[in-house]
């Protein structure tokens, strides 16, 4: 089966399909839009942001309310929240001395939920 596998990988063909190359070219997105998706793709990479999105999916929750659930300290979740933001994935209000974060907006919840069904799949 490797031997098959390893196979499937190469490609010994010397045409190109121009007719393919051309449509596909024109339909890629400019190339500050692709970096701005890989970037978004970077800020999924890390597992206690993906915690912290997840939590923000059930309640609007503050800092201190975040790292008690992650058991890490106010100011690395502090961290991590920033980052969020950054990326326009988190949105935050303040209600006195206390800030409230929550999902920017339900886009991030659909992005979540695509992606899970597809770690999910058998």
């Amino acid at each position: 089966m490797a031997a098959f596998d390893s196979f499937i990988d190469r490609c010994d063909c010397n045409i190109i399909h121009e007719e393919v190359v051309k449509k596909v070219k024109e339909l890629l997105p400019e190339e500050k839009i692709l970096f701005d998706l890989a970037e978004l793709f970077k800020v999924f990479g890390d597992s206690t942001r993906v915690k912290i999105l997840y939590a923000l999916f059930q309640s609007e929750m503050c800092v201190c309310d975040i790292a008690a659930l992650l058991g890490m300290t106010k100011s690395s979740i502090s961290h991590q929240l920033r980052v969020l933001k950054q990326a326009k994935l988190v949105k935050f209000k303040k209600d006195g001395k206390i800030v409230y974060y929550s999902l920017d907006d339900e886009h991030v919840k659909n992005i979540f939920d695509q992606a899970f069904v597809h770690v999910s799949e058998k």
